[in-house]
């Protein structure tokens, strides 16, 4: 499966969220909002159990990380996973907000 992980970028206003579209109609995501301009907050990471293990959560938040460097944007970790994630990546703290 990892080999056809596709992750996708949803945006409407203010929120928006990375999602795995998974079969059977399940979806992983992570959701966001903008703070102000130039800065995201991420809130949210959701995998169904069924797909858990698989390192989607974290492929989500790798595109997420990708786009802030590509457009110069700043992260707000209030979601415990994400914030995990910062730690366990201090090349991604140029990105903290």
């Amino acid at each position: 499966m990892a080999d056809e992980i596709i992750v996708q970028r949803e945006e409407s206003g203010d929120t928006g969220r990375y999602v795995i579209y998974l079969p059977g109609g399940a979806e992983a995501e992570m959701t966001y909002h903008r703070t102000q301009p130039g800065t995201i907050a991420i809130d949210h990471t959701g995998v169904p159990p069924e797909f858990r293990n698989l390192g989607l959560a974290l492929k989500l938040v790798e595109a997420g990380i990708a786009d802030a460097r590509q457009e110069g944007t700043k992260i707000v970790p209030l979601c415990s996973y994400v914030a995990a994630q910062f730690r366990r990546h201090p090349d991604w703290a140029p990105l903290l907000a």
